[in-house]
């Protein structure tokens, strides 16, 4: 399948909601932020680790349930995870993967078949674009989507309880919003601490330590209004921060905003 099929497949996927054609466009190559694609089904982060380090990337992940809730979870050296999806292959379904090898990003590749071993054992956690979709379904916007980038994120001040080797700081995602649906957005994210809950932040970024608003660690920078504030969400790319801290002699991750679309629906995360 050449790229401008499958960038085709992967808009007719965002168009009749089939998450498994989504998955397939990944497959076949494309590669681009899954913000709004496959509308009502569950996006996730990844983190695949050896299984040497899986207890206590677990443990940390159970310590830190705002930035690492999980959802899913692999057998060792499975690649495959039918409880998130039929036909769901850990190894090519992202549209993007990082390649960390003693702390360092060596790779981002689209496929990451030629790395897979028999003692992986992959993570995958709840996301924040699971919550948008109730966000917009009563009208709240978001920046990220109407601009078509990704959600800005950014390593913050707040520390994360450590487990075993794994310890650092929590990364933040960030949309900006009127006071009134800052509220709102409060009440409505509260409802799903499966991918992230409740805001951990609002407004004064300086407060937990970004300096520059306009400069995110990882996605892209968006318009913030002069009767806008920034509104500040736990994030599924904390792992990233820690694995890097950690200095695991071999993991992968997913490129920030690229995620897993699962077979899950978002309605069902709801606790009220």
């Amino acid at each position: 399948m050449t790229v401008f099929a499958a960038e085709q497949q992967f808009h007719d996927a965002e168009a009749s909601l089939p998450s498994h054609q989504a998955r397939l466009a990944c497959r076949a190559g494309l590669a681009q932020t899954t913000a709004g694609v496959a509308p009502g089904y569950i996006q996730g982060n990844l983190a695949i680790l050896p299984e040497t380090y899986a207890a206590a990337f677990h443990r940390f992940c159970q310590l830190n349930p705002k930035p690492c809730p999980i959802i899913g979870m692999s057998d060792v050296g499975d690649p495959m995870i039918p409880s998130l999806g039929t036909d769901l292959d850990i190894r090519t379904d992202l549209p993007r993967y990082r390649v960390w090898r003693d702390g360092e990003l060596v790779e981002e590749p689209t496929d990451i078949t030629a790395h897979w071993r028999d003692d992986l054992v992959a993570f995958v956690i709840g996301c924040s674009f699971s919550f948008e979709e109730a966000l917009l379904a009563d009208d709240i916007p978001i920046r990220h989507i109407e601009q078509k980038v990704r959600v800005p994120m950014y390593r913050t001040n707040i520390s994360c309880a450590a487990a075993g080797p794994f310890a650092g700081p929590m990364v933040v995602s960030m949309r900006p919003l009127k006071p009134k649906d800052a509220i709102r957005a409060v009440q409505i994210t509260s409802r799903f601490p499966s991918v992230h809950g409740a805001p951990v932040h609002l407004g004064l970024p300086q407060s937990i330590g970004i300096a520059d608003i306009d400069k995110p660690d990882y996605g892209d920078p968006v318009r913030i209004e002069p009767d806008e504030v920034p509104v500040f969400w736990a994030c599924g790319v904390t792992p990233q921060a820690v694995i890097a801290a950690a200095k695991v002699p071999f993991a992968i991750t997913h490129a920030p905003g690229l995620m897993l679309v699962t077979d899950l629906k978002n309605k069902h995360l709801a606790v009220l």
